[in-house]
Protein backbone atom coordinates (compact mmCIF):
# COMPACT_ATOMS: atom_id res chain seq x y z
CA UNK A 1 0.00 0.00 0.00
CA UNK A 2 1.26 3.49 -0.56
CA UNK A 3 0.27 5.88 1.54
CA UNK A 4 1.92 9.91 2.69
CA UNK A 5 4.59 8.98 5.22
CA UNK A 6 4.66 11.13 8.07
CA UNK A 7 7.55 12.50 10.70
CA UNK A 8 6.94 9.72 13.27
CA UNK A 9 8.20 7.30 9.73
CA UNK A 10 11.38 8.81 10.13
CA UNK A 11 13.66 6.50 12.26
CA UNK A 12 12.15 3.46 9.86
CA UNK A 13 12.68 5.58 6.82
CA UNK A 14 16.58 6.32 7.34
CA UNK A 15 17.38 2.53 8.07
CA UNK A 16 15.32 1.93 4.79
CA UNK A 17 16.68 4.25 2.43
CA UNK A 18 20.95 3.94 3.90
CA UNK A 19 20.32 0.02 3.53
CA UNK A 20 19.45 0.11 0.61
CA UNK A 21 22.04 3.00 -1.13
CA UNK A 22 25.25 2.13 1.02
CA UNK A 23 27.07 -0.60 3.08
CA UNK A 24 26.93 -4.21 2.84
CA UNK A 25 23.25 -4.63 2.66
CA UNK A 26 22.80 -2.59 -0.13
CA UNK A 27 24.93 -5.29 -1.98
CA UNK A 28 21.96 -7.07 -1.72
CA UNK A 29 20.18 -5.60 -4.38
CA UNK A 30 20.86 -4.14 -7.98
CA UNK A 31 20.53 -0.39 -6.56
CA UNK A 32 23.58 0.00 -4.51
CA UNK A 33 25.95 3.06 -4.61
CA UNK A 34 28.39 1.61 -1.99
CA UNK A 35 31.00 0.78 -4.77
CA UNK A 36 31.23 4.71 -5.35
CA UNK A 37 30.49 6.00 -2.07
CA UNK A 38 30.81 5.73 2.22
CA UNK A 39 29.32 7.07 4.69
CA UNK A 40 25.02 7.24 5.11
CA UNK A 41 22.68 8.43 2.21
CA UNK A 42 20.74 10.38 4.73
CA UNK A 43 20.07 10.42 8.48
CA UNK A 44 17.44 11.76 10.58
CA UNK A 45 18.04 15.29 10.64
CA UNK A 46 18.17 15.21 7.07
CA UNK A 47 14.78 13.78 7.17
CA UNK A 48 13.25 15.86 9.33
CA UNK A 49 14.68 18.61 7.38
CA UNK A 50 12.76 17.36 4.57
CA UNK A 51 9.65 16.68 6.17
CA UNK A 52 9.38 20.09 7.43
CA UNK A 53 9.21 21.96 4.07
CA UNK A 54 5.77 22.01 2.88
CA UNK A 55 6.88 21.58 -0.64
CA UNK A 56 8.50 17.67 0.37
CA UNK A 57 6.00 14.98 -0.06
CA UNK A 58 7.61 11.48 1.07
CA UNK A 59 5.55 8.44 -0.26
CA UNK A 60 5.88 5.44 1.88
CA UNK A 61 5.22 1.45 0.44
CA UNK A 62 4.25 0.01 3.23
CA UNK A 63 3.60 -4.10 3.86
CA UNK A 64 2.29 -6.27 7.24
CA UNK A 65 3.11 -3.14 8.65
CA UNK A 66 6.43 -2.61 7.56
CA UNK A 67 7.94 0.25 5.44
CA UNK A 68 9.95 -1.85 2.44
CA UNK A 69 9.68 1.48 -0.45
CA UNK A 70 9.83 5.39 -0.20
CA UNK A 71 10.05 8.12 -2.54
CA UNK A 72 10.68 11.98 -2.06
CA UNK A 73 9.02 14.00 -4.23
CA UNK A 74 9.61 17.86 -4.31
CA UNK A 75 7.37 20.83 -5.64
CA UNK A 76 9.98 22.89 -7.93
CA UNK A 77 7.83 25.36 -10.07
CA UNK A 78 5.61 23.62 -12.78
CA UNK A 79 8.08 20.48 -12.00
CA UNK A 80 7.84 17.47 -9.79
CA UNK A 81 11.80 16.40 -8.47
CA UNK A 82 11.62 12.65 -7.85
CA UNK A 83 14.44 12.08 -5.22
CA UNK A 84 15.55 8.64 -3.10
CA UNK A 85 13.30 5.97 -4.77
CA UNK A 86 13.98 3.21 -2.29
CA UNK A 87 12.80 -0.05 -2.53
CA UNK A 88 14.41 -2.66 0.49
CA UNK A 89 17.38 -4.37 -1.27
CA UNK A 90 15.83 -8.01 -0.59
CA UNK A 91 13.06 -6.64 -2.47
CA UNK A 92 14.26 -5.42 -5.93
CA UNK A 93 12.89 -6.17 -8.86
CA UNK A 94 9.22 -6.90 -7.47
CA UNK A 95 7.91 -4.05 -8.80
CA UNK A 96 7.45 -1.79 -5.83
CA UNK A 97 9.81 0.42 -7.58
CA UNK A 98 7.52 0.34 -10.50
CA UNK A 99 4.30 1.14 -8.25
CA UNK A 100 6.25 4.37 -6.34
CA UNK A 101 6.65 5.78 -10.10
CA UNK A 102 3.37 5.22 -10.64
CA UNK A 103 2.51 6.78 -7.62
CA UNK A 104 4.85 10.07 -7.64
CA UNK A 105 2.94 10.57 -11.95
CA UNK A 106 -0.53 10.60 -9.99
CA UNK A 107 1.20 12.93 -7.82
CA UNK A 108 2.30 14.92 -9.89
CA UNK A 109 -0.76 15.15 -12.22
CA UNK A 110 -2.84 16.05 -8.81
CA UNK A 111 -0.54 19.07 -8.15
CA UNK A 112 -0.76 20.13 -12.02
CA UNK A 113 2.75 20.25 -12.73
CA UNK A 114 4.20 19.00 -16.23
CA UNK A 115 6.93 17.14 -15.90
CA UNK A 116 8.68 15.15 -13.31
CA UNK A 117 13.09 15.93 -12.75
CA UNK A 118 15.38 13.89 -11.08
CA UNK A 119 18.96 13.69 -11.10
CA UNK A 120 21.19 10.08 -11.31
CA UNK A 121 24.83 9.32 -10.83
CA UNK A 122 26.30 9.53 -14.41
CA UNK A 123 28.28 6.04 -14.06
CA UNK A 124 25.03 3.96 -12.65
CA UNK A 125 24.11 2.93 -16.03
CA UNK A 126 21.91 0.10 -15.32
CA UNK A 127 19.48 2.31 -13.07
CA UNK A 128 19.83 5.21 -15.72
CA UNK A 129 18.43 2.58 -18.24
CA UNK A 130 16.02 1.86 -15.53
CA UNK A 131 14.89 5.06 -15.75
CA UNK A 132 14.52 5.35 -19.59
CA UNK A 133 12.46 2.22 -20.14
CA UNK A 134 9.96 4.42 -17.66
CA UNK A 135 9.98 7.23 -20.10
CA UNK A 136 12.68 9.45 -18.42
CA UNK A 137 14.95 11.36 -21.24
CA UNK A 138 18.43 12.18 -20.75
CA UNK A 139 18.38 16.39 -20.77
CA UNK A 140 21.64 16.65 -21.40
CA UNK A 141 22.30 18.56 -18.32
CA UNK A 142 24.96 17.65 -15.71
CA UNK A 143 25.91 18.31 -12.60
CA UNK A 144 29.12 17.45 -10.53
CA UNK A 145 28.63 15.48 -7.41
CA UNK A 146 28.81 17.02 -4.05
CA UNK A 147 31.38 16.00 -1.95
CA UNK A 148 30.39 16.46 2.15
CA UNK A 149 30.82 14.26 5.12
CA UNK A 150 27.98 12.07 4.11
CA UNK A 151 28.77 11.72 0.73
CA UNK A 152 32.04 10.13 0.69
CA UNK A 153 33.06 9.04 -2.90
CA UNK A 154 35.35 6.00 -3.11
CA UNK A 155 35.19 5.91 -7.07
CA UNK A 156 37.93 6.11 -9.56
CA UNK A 157 36.05 8.05 -11.79
CA UNK A 158 34.79 11.77 -10.75
CA UNK A 159 31.15 11.44 -10.20
CA UNK A 160 28.52 13.78 -11.70
CA UNK A 161 24.57 13.83 -11.91
CA UNK A 162 22.68 13.63 -14.85
CA UNK A 163 19.40 14.98 -15.31
CA UNK A 164 16.43 12.99 -16.28
CA UNK A 165 12.92 14.23 -17.34
CA UNK A 166 9.51 12.98 -18.03
CA UNK A 167 6.35 14.52 -19.09
CA UNK A 168 3.02 13.65 -17.64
Amino acid sequence: MITKATIEDIPALTILINSAYRGETSKKGWTTEAHLLEGKRTDEQEMTEIFLDPKNTILKFTENDKIIGSVLLVEKGHQLYLGMLTVSPELQNSGIGKKLLAAAEDHAKSLGLSSIIMTVISVREELVAWYKRHGYVDTGKREAFPESGIHVTVSEVPLEFIYLEKSI
